[in-house]
């Protein structure tokens, strides 16, 4: 059995998502007092046609709301900014564990040409698309999912930026690419039967559950 190693920038990375999702969830607190107060926003007016203060709304409420809802996006943007950091800096990270992993393997062989060298460092994952990382199993109507082509059964070869050379079997990595590209266009490699075809995925809230409205597992072994 294979232990990870412990990577403090995917923990960083997973505690600031979910630093995101709280700060999400009181922006849309907040939203909600609006809402209640005759859907005001963060623009209507707060007096009446004589310059008085709207009788038929909290105004109190709602000039607290929408400064806390002020606050909170300033904090969320900057949240943002971090989170784009440390994703870039995880990829530098995994790519060069793979250089590395690479140089070690190829200084312990005895290689007899250059082709055999490229097979050995290559290993299975000679290209993108050689091994599935993950599967579709279920997709709901009306979803992003549907509205970017995927079916049940398709193997992801590549998601986003993850693909079998630094997939490490942990679907959270799924759900990191999701939440850091929520409504932005995600590049998908995926095997259909025989076929071989690149999709768009933008994960965004629908009507139904998640960002997506599918479940991905693990390929079959």
């Amino acid at each position: 059995m294979v232990v990870p190693m412990p990577n403090p920038t995917k923990d960083l990375v997973l505690k600031l998502m979910g630093e995101k999702e709280k700060l999400e969830s009181r922006i849309s607190e907040y939203g909600v007092i609006l809402r209640n107060n005759d859907d005001v926003g963060m623009h209507g007016t707060l007096v009446d046609a004589d310059g008085y203060p709207r009788n038929d709304i909290d105004v109190f409420q709602v000039r607290q709301a929408r400064q806390q809802i002020i606050c909170l996006q300033n904090d969320h943007k900057a949240l943002m900014k971090e989170i784009e950091k440390q994703m870039h800096k995880l990829h530098a990270e995994a790519a060069e564990e793979r250089a590395q992993g690479l140089s070690h393997k190829a200084s312990g062989m005895h290689l007899e040409d250059d082709s055999e060298m490229s097979n050995t460092s290559n290993g299975s994952c000679a290209s993108s698309t050689a091994l599935a990382i993950a599967k579709v199993n279920m997709i709901n109507p009306g979803s992003p999912a549907e509205e970017a082509g995927l079916k049940v059964g398709d193997e992801l070869l590549e998601f986003g930026t993850i693909n079998c050379r630094n997939f490490q079997k942990d679907l959270n990595q799924f759900g990191i690419i999701v939440r850091h590209m929520q409504n932005q266009r995600i590049p998908l490699k995926i095997k259909r039967g025989n076929q071989h075809l690149e999709l768009i995925l933008i994960p965004k809230t629908w009507s139904g559950r998640g960002l997506l409205g599918c479940n991905i597992v693990l390929p079959d072994v």
